[in-house]
């Protein structure tokens, strides 16, 4: 269109209404108007990255792109990243917005509780010390066993963890300890999920008739 046209409030909201990337034209007054932003987020939050910097730190604004799409966390300014009541907005839409959250709210059990329970695999985004958590470890499992690679070294030869983790996917056998993957109990629940997971049992319980059978039965 026209510099005018993408100048011009009715069109530019007509446009973003259909498809909010087509914000990426509008002009730089109308990145920064807020009812063309909001309009432009509302229909797809993405459209936040191409938002006036002004638009950026607007609460209302991130608030509303982080709700329909919650990777549209990356465009924040910082300041919103930091924001506890807006991260939680974009991690319940989708558990990866973690990922660009303030590092102390990647250390908070609430944001993160509330990141893993939408995608168990959001734990790599997680702090260290709640990485080596058992009950925030166990929620992520529950949801995506292979988030057991993410856990720590501890939690990885945590029979109870590892047993969470290979029931719900035989693969995430790959993630646990070498002790874990000789331990009969973790190595049987992991091979009735997934017959395959077989190819990460130690070589002692590749050779036992009691595991090969139920591998090869799945």
């Amino acid at each position: 269109a026209s510099k005018g046209l993408q100048n011009d409030p009715k069109v530019v909201r007509e446009a973003v209404s259909q498809n909010g990337m087509a914000f990426l034209y509008a002009s730089e007054r109308l990145q920064n108007d807020p009812k063309v932003v909001r309009e432009a987020v509302s229909q797809n939050g993405l459209a936040l990255q191409y938002a006036s910097k002004k638009r950026k730190n607007d609460k209302d604004v991130v608030n509303e792109a982080v709700k329909k799409h919650g990777l549209a966390l990356e465009y924040a300014n910082d300041n919103l990243k930091a924001e506890k009541k807006v991260v939680l907005e974009a991690v319940k839409q989708d558990g990866r917005a973690l990922l660009f959250a303030s590092e102390e709210l990647q250390g908070d059990p609430k944001v993160v509780n509330a990141a893993i329970e939408q995608n168990g695999m959001a734990l790599q985004y997680a702090s260290k010390g709640l990485q080596n958590d058992p009950k925030v470890v166990s929620e992520a499992v529950k949801q995506d066993g292979c988030a057991l690679g993410y856990a720590s070294k501890g939690l990885q030869n945590d029979p109870e963890v590892v047993r969470e983790a290979v029931s719900q996917n035989g693969m995430a056998l790959m993630h646990a300890s070498e002790e874990r993957k000789n331990d009969k109990d973790v190595v049987m629940s992991a091979v009735r999920q997934n017959g395959m997971a077989l190819m990460y049992a130690s070589k002692g319980l590749q050779n036992d008739p009691k595991v090969v059978r139920e591998a090869v039965s799945q």
